[in-house]
């Protein structure tokens, strides 16, 4: 049963995204005035399919409508002026928009998909909408040229929560299908280990196959990275490394920005992340231990198999991250606070600077820029910028938000089919 304490808890703004829930309830008006939910009762010859049409021309117009006001944005963003777009004042949250995001034509693919006009008691809802915008800026991305890096988190978008990266995933010939591309490959994790073993463990499956495959060349085996705690180790594939990973040296990845980034200052963010941890353990009287890295800290359950309530984890990402963020500290040192589904850990760094090291790297190695129109993240973790640490690759790149490995999946088939239509124009 639902109970008044749950609805109230899933409508607070930290667990919902202001852009998809605005589109949401454009949807809603001509659900309700074109869905027939009494065609179940009554029969009239072509009456439903009628129904759908209309349902389904609404629709379109709508996400037609949002897709001209995303562009006065993008014309705003660049004259500096977006805080003075029309969506900026309809949705306040909206952050930038790196390419055009056709919402019409994607709405018409996903309808064909999922036959959103055609349901009578359903509303288009929210997972309707999150997938008609990741296949809209998947066409957005393509259509102005290569997807040069694609960069992916590990846990639920690449495998399932704590498990690895087994040679049976089908996702894994997804990948080499990119790389075969030219498509440069980033896992980017919150992962944070010193060895490359570690990382061989939790992505074997992947790392064995990029070796073995005939569909790339000695070149483009060379376009795998692993992107470690966020931002803060960098392991590039080499199939002569036991583990077929090699240690990247910092200084020779590393952003500008973060040079800045002091030892002294580190620990000090980390003291007052491991305090913060500590209040919360002892005020939620959690069975938790307490581990500290060389650039993060977090809480795991004490007792094997254990789990902690999803309110907790929350109220534990939700308290160090105001603690922190009223620390001196922080003002010169970024961090990420985020719920890993049964753990809470602070990494120094967030998602945005580990793929925008991934974009310097590649780039470095090309002598050329890797845009952030041409990068797509692809994570499961996108809810709020309070416990999700996908949130921020927004700020340095396209996103795309899926829910299982299963979407992943499918996303890169949509990614594969609409590469296959940009090549056969050309020939």
């Amino acid at each position: 049963m639902t109970t008044r304490y749950r609805v109230e808890y899933a409508l607070k703004t930290h667990r919902r995204d202001q852009f998809i829930e605005w589109i949401k309830g454009l949807l809603a008006v001509p659900f309700v005035l074109y869905s027939q939910p009494t065609g179940v009762f009554e029969s009239r010859d072509g009456g439903l399919a009628r129904m759908a049409e209309e349902a389904h021309r609404r629709y379109a117009e709508i996400m037609k409508d949002v897709e001209d006001m995303i562009d006065d944005h993008i014309d705003h963003q660049k004259v500096n002026l977006h805080h003075q777009s029309k969506l900026k004042l309809l949705v306040p949250s909206i952050g930038p928009f790196f390419t055009r995001l056709p919402l019409a034509d994607a709405f018409r693919y996903q309808d064909r998909r999922r036959y959103i006009s055609s349901r009578r008691f359903v509303p288009p809802s929210f997972n309707d909408i999150r997938l008609i915008l990741n296949t809209a800026q998947i066409m957005g991305v393509l259509a102005s040229g290569p997807l040069d890096l694609a960069t992916f988190d590990g846990d639920v978008t690449l495998y399932d929560d704590g498990q690895s990266l087994e040679p049976t995933n089908v996702v894994i010939g997804r990948i080499i299908d990119l790389m075969s591309r030219n498509t440069k490959i980033g896992i980017v994790t919150a992962a944070g280990y010193l060895e490359a073993e570690r990382y061989y463990g939790r992505l074997h499956g992947l790392l064995e196959a990029v070796k073995v495959t005939p569909l790339l060349t000695a070149e483009q085996r060379q376009n795998l990275v692993v992107m470690g705690g966020e931002s803060n180790f960098l392991f590039r594939f080499c199939s002569s490394s036991p583990y077929l990973l090699e240690w990247v040296p910092r200084r020779t990845w590393i952003l500008d920005e973060m040079h800045t980034w002091t030892e002294a200052a580190i620990q000090a963010l980390l003291d007052s992340a491991e305090a913060a941890l500590r209040e919360c353990v002892q005020s939620l009287n959690l069975q938790a231990t307490i581990i500290r890295k060389e650039r993060a800290v977090g809480i795991v359950p004490s007792i094997p198999g254990a789990r902690f309530a999803r309110e907790s984890l929350e109220e534990t990402v939700l308290v160090v991250q105001k603690i922190l963020e009223m620390s001196p500290v922080s003002e010169t040192l970024p961090f990420c606070a985020f719920n890993g589904g049964n753990d809470v850990f602070v990494d120094i760094g967030d998602k945005s600077w580990g793929v925008l090291a991934c974009q310097k790297f590649f780039g470095d190695t090309e002598g050329r820029t890797i845009e952030g129109r041409r990068t797509l993240h692809v994570g499961d973790q996108f809810l709020s910028a309070n416990g999700a640490n996908d949130f921020r690759a927004r700020r340095v790149g396209t996103t795309a938000w899926v829910a299982s490995p299963a979407e992943t999946v499918e996303l890169l088939d949509e990614v594969g089919e609409l590469l296959d239509a940009v090549e056969r124009k050309r020939v």
